[in-house]
Order: C-alpha cells, then structure tokens, then sequence
C-alpha cells in the first residue's frame, strides 16, 4: 500500500510538472512582447526571417485584435455617408464646419470637419481625435476644452483639411452600444466610426487621397492606434499619452462598455492570457510612419512599457527597410501634450505627409 501510494504521490507530481510546463509553452507563445518569431501549424517557434514570416505573426495578430474586439465589419457594405452640414463659421483664416454622417445603418457621427486657406492643389489630410472630454470633437477643433489639444484647429492652420469626429457616446454622439448595433466593443464601433472618416475625407475634391494621417491624446491616442491596425489608407500615425503595455496598466480600466468588455469577460482582466497588446499593434503599422509622445511623468500610462513596445515593435521596422519610421518623443511632464511634443507631431507630419501651404 506504501509503495502505492509512493508511485500515485510520483505520478501526480509529474502531471504537476507537466500542467507547468504546458502553463509555461502557452506564456511563451503567447508572447506579445517578442515580434521575432512567428508560430508554424504544429505551433512550433520559428524566426522571422522575411516579410512573407512576418505575414503569418501579422495575421495572428489581427485575430487576437478581433477576439478582443469583435470582427472588423467587413465585407459589410458601406452605407451612403449622407454627410449634411449643420453649420459653418470662420476662425481667422480657418473654414470649420459641423456635419454629421451616416457611419452604418443605425448610426450617424458627428463631426468638425476644417479647412485651411484656399489652395491651388490637393493637400493632405489629418483625422483628429479627441480625448476623454465631455465636449468631444469640440476640444481638437478649438471650441474649448485644454487649447494644446486643439490639433484639428492647429493642423488647419497649418494648411491640412482636419477631421475631428465624436467618439461614440461623447459631445453630440449620443449612443447606447446596444448589441442591435452589430458591434462587439465600443473600440471597434469607433474604429469603424474613424474608416467611415477616412472615406469622408478621400470624397473631399480639396484633399489628396493618398495622404492622410491620425493623431490623438490620451482616448484620441489609442483610438488612433486601434483605427491605424484595421485602416491602411492612415499613411502616419502620431499617439499622445495613449497606450503602455497591458502588463505595465491597469488592465480592469479598459473593460467598461465604451471600450472591450470582452477583456474581463473572456480574460479575467489577465494580461498573460489577453490575445495581443500594443507592441504587436505597433508592429502592424510597419512600415508605416509611427510617433509616440509618451510623457516621462504620466500617471495613466507607464512609459516603461511605451518604451518597450517600441524597443519590440523596432525589429519589424527594421525588417521591413524603415527603420527611421517608428519614433519616440518623451517631454517632461505628466499626462499631457505639451508644446514640444506638439511641435515635434506637426513636424512629423510634415516630414511623412507633406508641407502643405501654412498660414503664416
């Protein structure tokens, strides 16, 4: 009987070690971190040599991304935007109007849309969202708020067309995010919001097609960053004080209903078993210009894990021939967007997108 008892104490140490190790595999394929491998079909780790390698990551991404926040809604066809102007003012030298457009069949956005002095040519373009702030779209478009996060009205004067739309349930965007909506997250109905942006902004005869970018703070930084992995038409990406790694945050502040439930639904609010995180975002935008203001003292987000997403995100930059690409800005100051970090955004915009005619 002792024996016995040796020989199933033995055995369930085994399987103990066994559980462990199966623990430990799935943490380390589950790897967010590290961009330099990708997983075969007998999920076996393989480098990532080539772009056709990095195809295969990319793709495994893009499913964690949908796990988290529900199918990307296509191929839904576009409904007509239907855009109607509420009104038009001036500010200075700057065209402002408010529109609202149909986003899918049971919703419409608003927005401020902006444009620059007359040009002679087509000029780039800059979809501009806004932070948590009850007035939404109102702040970036210089209607109140904090005056260094009215981008939409800076950029404009600078000479781009600027798209500044409500996020859901902010300023004039009322909505419920009611499962009849067909949206699993209010992160993916935004993202969906922010295509149909694009589509508004590419019908515009005054905006080159072809150049148009995204720039947010805080919300506005990781709505941006959420939109850029589903839309490649947004050919530069600038995110303020929005992100940090999952295991550098606090996970449970990203469950409520204007963001993804399903984290805490599905996950448990675990960082170790969550589908994706920001590094492996950043690594989607590759090769695709990339700036991050991350502020030394935000208290929001930890910029160690800034840090470290960009570090990962680095090696997929540099398979790709653009190294240059994927920068990072660091002022010295909180959870904010100062006049430096401002100043080092526009830069970057006109350094990827073009310098349109500014207002002098």
């Amino acid at each position: 009987m002792i024996d016995a008892w040796k020989i199933l104490i033995a055995a369930c140490f085994v399987l103990h070690l066994a559980a462990n190790d199966i623990v430990a595999q799935q943490k380390l394929d589950n790897n967010h971190q590290d961009l330099t491998y990708f997983l075969d079909n007998d999920g076996q780790r393989n480098s990532i040599k080539n772009q056709q390698d990095w195809k295969l990551r990319r793709a495994k991404i893009q499913q964690g991304l949908q796990a988290v926040l529900g199918e990307f809604p296509t191929p839904q066809p576009r409904v007509p935007l239907d855009i109607q102007i509420i009104e038009t003012t001036k500010v200075g030298d700057v065209t402002r109007q408010k529109l609202t457009y149909q986003s899918d069949t049971t919703d419409r956005v608003s927005a401020y849309l902006l444009f620059p002095p007359k040009s002679e040519r087509k000029v780039p373009a800059i979809l501009c969202l806004h932070q948590t702030v009850r007035i939404g779209k109102g702040e970036p478009a210089g209607l109140g708020g904090d005056p260094s996060l009215q981008y939409a009205l800076h950029l404009a004067a600078r000479g781009y067309v600027t798209l500044a739309p409500d996020y859901p349930s902010f300023g004039d965007h009322e909505y419920d995010f009611a499962p009849r909506h067909g949206y699993s997250s209010g992160t993916m109905k935004a993202v969906w919001d922010n295509v149909r942006a694009v589509d508004l902004l590419q019908s515009l005869p005054e905006v080159d097609s072809e150049q148009i970018g995204c720039i947010g703070h805080s919300l506005g930084g990781h709505n941006a960053m959420f939109t850029a992995a589903f839309e490649p038409r947004l050919k530069v990406i600038v995110s303020s004080c929005g992100f940090t790694r999952f295991h550098r945050d606090d996970v449970p502040s990203w469950t409520g209903r204007t963001y993804m439930p399903r984290i805490a639904e599905r996950y448990q609010n675990d960082p170790d078993k969550l589908p994706f995180d920001f590094p492996e975002i950043i690594g989607l935008f590759a090769p695709r210009p990339f700036l991050a203001c991350a502020a030394v003292h935000d208290d929001d987000f930890n910029i160690q894990g800034v840090r470290e997403s960009l570090a990962a995100a680095s090696s997929i930059y540099q398979l790709l021939g653009h190294p240059k690409n994927l920068v990072g800005y660091y002022p010295a100051a909180g959870h904010s967007f100062p006049k430096d970090a401002r100043e080092t955004a526009y830069q970057f915009f006109e350094e990827h997108l073009g310098k349109p005619n500014a207002v002098k």
